[in-house]
């Protein structure tokens, strides 16, 4: 981690003739003005993407960030400002900005930095430059050709390639010095495929803290280019859903996205504070089956919620959200678990320099279960099976959230049956949890393309679970 440290500081702080006594200094000057906690946020982000469409390479583009956020602390008062320079002037006039909105507590001192190791969780190598401008292009026209290869019903093939690296640096007046360099890659396809008048779409997706080269060391572009356009073929067969509540089974992997929505961001510490989640004031009690262990896990190597620190210097951690089906953690930056009286957790995130931190998730799945999943499908006469979503939207105080499945089928005296089309899952969070009677030994995690919105941010993060069964789900359809 040292290393990183110097690497973070060699490309932020020594451009711009910033010294750790100008950030002392800054942070010294920011508590002797009746504030509780100060804090420098760094961060360099630079991006890549391409993109193809009716097999040409249509798009291509580059961006480069950089700036400071400092945000000053004062009981729950926070005063925050950003500046888009690097540079001692920009420095000091943001902590100006960010000290006289939060004033309001006594002189506090500035702690002597704390530059501890954290284990790194990724490569701290650079994806943007892993390839060359001629291999990028390649890897699209090649999937391309490939998916048109399939099949002669694929119509129109959408790819897209991007890659990412953020140099970030945090200090603050508790003695935090940490630094994260962050790599991420997506490889995204969307295929149409066309059956007489019928046109449906499939679509796949990898990614993950890689460098570019694992797309093709790896494979995963071309499995995912195979998975896009299986599940547009499956579609063109696929029936009306038939709107009902039913028993619900969802697959391993994505399908956590469901769980992501329902449950996690209940679970998420400013909510239970401020006492709008239907999580709120419910520690140590039964919130789902003695099915249910979920797991909010920011350590697992690679993975795209994955983070060596947060975005305030904390290291990431395994934290046990439900236990066998009893509420027992809550996810926690340093803010809100300094005002609730418990630890934070390092799920402190933001979206860049320009925004304050907040409690979020990073990787959040279910633990397996006993059972072979051919065991639960065989459990049910009339049903309906839901592997693939393509997003939802939940209401954290009441917990009702919606689901749209893109690959879904009946079940039918036990058996998978016809694909279906249209499908949305439409319930309760913590019924649903109360609802799980079955969990599959299949675990899986996502295929590393999850992005998670919250207070007009986003942040890359990561779902999973095996299969499972919910005895009593409403399904949307067209069918009555």
């Amino acid at each position: 981690m040292n290393e990183t440290l110097n690497q973070a500081r060699a490309e932020l702080l020594e451009p711009a003739d910033l010294e750790s006594t100008a950030l002392e200094k800054t942070l010294g000057e920011m508590m002797s003005h009746q504030i509780d906690e100060g804090e420098i946020f760094f961060q360099r982000h630079r991006a890549e993407g391409w993109s193809l469409e009716d097999s040409k390479v249509k798009a291509g583009s580059f961006s480069n960030m950089q700036g400071i956020g400092v945000r000053a602390i004062s009981g729950e008062k926070t005063g925050f400002a950003f500046a888009d320079e690097l540079s001692p002037k920009s420095l000091h006039k943001a902590a100006q900005a960010a000290r006289s909105i939060a004033r309001s507590g006594g002189d506090r001192s500035v702690n002597a930095f704390d530059s501890r190791s954290a284990t790194s969780r990724y490569t701290s190598s650079d994806p943007v430059m892993s390839l060359s401008e001629d291999q990028k292009v390649e890897l699209l026209n090649r999937m391309d050709r490939f998916a048109r290869s399939i099949d002669n019903r694929v119509d129109q093939v959408q790819i897209s390639v991007n890659a990412s690296k953020d140099t970030c640096f945090v200090c603050s007046s508790d003695g935090t010095l940490q630094a994260d360099i962050r790599p991420l890659i997506v490889f995204s396809i969307s295929v149409i495929a066309t059956q007489g008048d019928r046109r449906e779409m499939g679509n796949g997706g990898c990614g993950g803290r890689f460098d570019l080269g694992w797309l093709l060391d790896s494979g995963a572009a071309e499995e995912q280019t195979r998975e896009a356009v299986r599940m547009a073929l499956q579609n063109l067969d696929a029936v009306d859903t038939p709107a009902a509540e039913m028993p619900v089974v969802l697959g391993p992997g994505w399908p956590g996205v469901l769980l992501h929505e329902a449950v996690g961001h209940g679970l998420e510490g400013d909510f239970n504070r401020k006492g709008t989640s239907k999580f709120s004031g419910r520690m140590g009690q039964k919130v789902a089956s003695d099915a249910c262990t979920v797991i909010d896990d920011g350590t697992l190597a690679d993975r795209r919620g994955s983070l060596t620190v947060d975005d305030e210097g904390t290291p990431t951690q395994q934290t046990v959200l439900i236990e066998n089906g009893v509420l027992c953690g809550y996810m926690q930056d340093k803010l809100n678990a300094r005002l609730m009286g418990t630890s934070k957790t390092g799920n402190g995130r933001r979206e860049s320099y320009r925004h304050l931190p907040m409690p979020r998730m990073t990787n959040t799945f279910m633990l397996a279960g006993e059972y072979e999943p051919e065991e639960i499908i065989a459990t049910i006469d009339k049903g309906v099976y839901a592997t693939t979503f393509s997003g939802g939207s939940v209401d954290i105080t009441s917990g009702s959230f919606v689901f749209a499945a893109t690959e879904a089928y009946l079940i039918e005296n036990g058996k998978i049956a016809n694909p279906i089309r249209g499908a949305t899952l439409i319930g309760d969070g913590i019924d649903v949890m109360n609802n799980i009677s079955m969990v599959a030994n299949d675990f899986q995690m996502d295929r590393g393309i999850g992005t998670c919105g919250k207070d007009g941010q986003t942040v890359p993060v990561g779902v999973g679970q095996p299969t499972l069964k919910i005895d009593r789900l409403r399904v949307g359809g067209t069918q009555t």
